[in-house]
């Protein structure tokens, strides 16, 4: 097999691959699988009373995969399921999750936080700017 990528495309897979490890890597040194991180992440960002939906939809992950996580995360006494608005499921935290979140999430979220100030505003509108647009036009690809 040939793949032609350019040098820009080979770059940009590597720091966005890069990125997803420096995540894999929290997750586990928090001892968490990286969807039990990303969904007490979703919880800390939003707040209590998140549904699953919102954090399948939002972080573009499979329902599935969710639904696994969080049975685990009950499980340990993490966190509650709540049926509210047309049998959507919500998520609450226990004083377990709160104290884990405080933990392992709220550090992170200031180091990123940190990490983007130490940004110009200019420079964090272009970044997100082009990855808005490379996601666009990925889009566009895929699903034409």
């Amino acid at each position: 097999m040939n793949l032609k990528q350019g040098r820009e495309l080979k770059e940009f897979n590597r720091l966005y691959r890069e990125l997803d490890d420096i995540y894999h890597e929290i997750a586990l040194k928090s001892g968490l699988s990286d969807s039990a991180f990303l969904i007490l992440y979703t919880i800390a960002e939003f707040g209590n009373e998140c549904s699953q939906k919102e954090i399948a939809d939002y972080y573009s992950i499979s329902r599935k995969t969710i639904n696994s996580s969080i049975k685990k995360l009950q499980a340990e006494g993490i966190l509650t399921l709540k049926t509210g608005h047309k049998q959507e499921r919500y998520l609450s935290l226990t004083p377990a999750g709160e104290a884990l979140v405080e933990k392992c999430i709220v550090p992170v979220v200031k180091m990123e936080n940190d990490i983007f100030s130490e940004m110009e505003p200019n420079e964090r509108n272009e970044l997100l700017r082009l990855t808005e647009k490379y996601i666009e036009c990925y889009r566009r690809k895929l699903y034409p």
